[in-house]
């Protein structure tokens, strides 16, 4: 029996959907247990959306917790050395509570990883995913990428320490163009750098407009000349297939640089001020739970397509049937069971008002079946 999309809420047809779409290009499932162990998610808390975990004693006197996070499972369960690109994709549900939040919500993932030795093509494979999953959901979306490199590079050109690239990237997160003002004139930077930095904040539009304008900018320094020429070799690969129209560059996207080394993005969609995706490059993750090789994803909170309504279908039913006092109920359960029998999602109502079906039948005033 093929599959009723009309049984189904939003976020599970957006499910079937792209799980149809990931394996198309060579991805299979990976399923894992609802907990691992507390002391995978202590040592790489950073990397987190929050720290706070619900937690558990199992019966070896281990410290368990309910999964917050898929990504460190994949990481943690993939060798090195495997022959070619590990591709994997997943829909799980995690337990956490978002920044500042007591609550603890289950929220409904699916998502994808590429881990491996990754090259142009695999950068352009997820990213084209990314964007052909939010295509799946709404045509009201945009894609917004930065890149750690040339974010990190534009910081370095402009003398700022290491020490603080935090205070300087909240700035751009927040697009707070005082904060990073005020920023310079404690460090005593010239007017010319903080113009430099200010083009963090101020820089958004379709990739092709925007690399055109930061290319003089990017030609000095060896790090943010990489990142810029990895992200124009993208722009063409995607508008070359017809997939760049929306997406944009945007450095106040957040990556943690202790974890992330090149690309990161986030997608929205119209009527929703939470992005629904969220990826990008962790190589340095894995190598924190060392692993020597580079690594790829994003996830899908599909929790928040509920706030875009209910998906209406174009049917309540394939058959409407109609009855009333006189029906012989014999004969309209004998059809009911008929009609399930053969597939056909079957609908009976006194009334026919506000409902739709593909077919009606009309077993009123005794009309026979």
């Amino acid at each position: 029996m093929e599959l009723d999309w009309n049984i189904l809420r939003r976020e599970e047809q957006t499910m079937y959907r792209l799980r149809g779409l990931y394996e198309r290009y060579g991805y299979r499932r990976f399923k894992m247990s609802k907990f691992e162990e507390y002391d995978l998610y202590v040592r790489n808390k950073d990397f987190l959306v929050s720290d706070r975990m619900i937690t558990f004693t199992d019966a070896r006197g281990v410290l368990m917790a309910l999964k917050p996070d898929v990504t460190l499972s994949i990481i943690k369960n993939t060798r090195e050395g495997e022959a070619g690109p590990r591709k994997v994709y997943y829909n799980e549900t995690v337990y956490r509570s978002g920044k500042g939040d007591e609550a603890f919500q289950e929220i409904l993932q699916t998502g994808l990883e590429c881990i491996g030795d990754l090259d142009l093509y695999h950068l352009y494979e997820v990213i084209a995913l990314a964007v052909e999953s939010l295509a799946a959901i709404s045509p009201d979306y945009v894609l917004d990428v930065s890149h750690v490199g040339l974010v990190s590079g534009f910081m370095e050109a402009a003398g700022v320490e290491e020490a603080d690239y935090p205070e300087v990237m909240a700035a751009v997160r927040a697009k707070n163009l005082a904060a990073l003002g005020d920023f310079c004139r404690r460090k005593g930077l010239s007017g010319t750098v903080q113009a430099l930095l200010e083009r963090l904040v101020t820089t958004y539009g379709t990739m092709d407009t925007v690399l055109a304008e930061l290319a003089p900018l990017c030609v000095g320094g060896k790090k943010t000349r990489e990142a810029w020429e990895e992200l124009s070799s993208l722009c063409t690969l995607l508008k070359a297939n017809g997939l760049g129209d929306k997406v944009y560059l945007d450095f106040s996207v957040e990556g943690d640089m202790d974890y992330y080394s090149g690309l990161v993005f986030r997608g929205f969609l119209k009527n929703l001020a939470a992005g629904v995706l969220s990826g990008g490059q962790y190589d340095k993750m894995v190598e924190k739970m060392g692993k020597r090789c580079g690594a790829m994803g994003f996830a899908i909170y599909l929790n928040e397509l509920e706030r875009l309504g209910p998906a209406r279908p174009q049917y309540d039913a394939d058959v409407l049937v109609l009855y009333d006092d006189t029906t012989d109920l014999q004969a309209l359960t004998r059809r009911l069971a008929a009609l399930a029998g053969r597939g056909k999602r079957a609908l009976a109502r006194r009334q026919a008002e506000g409902l739709q079906g593909k077919e009606t039948l009309d077993l009123r005033g005794g009309k026979q079946a």
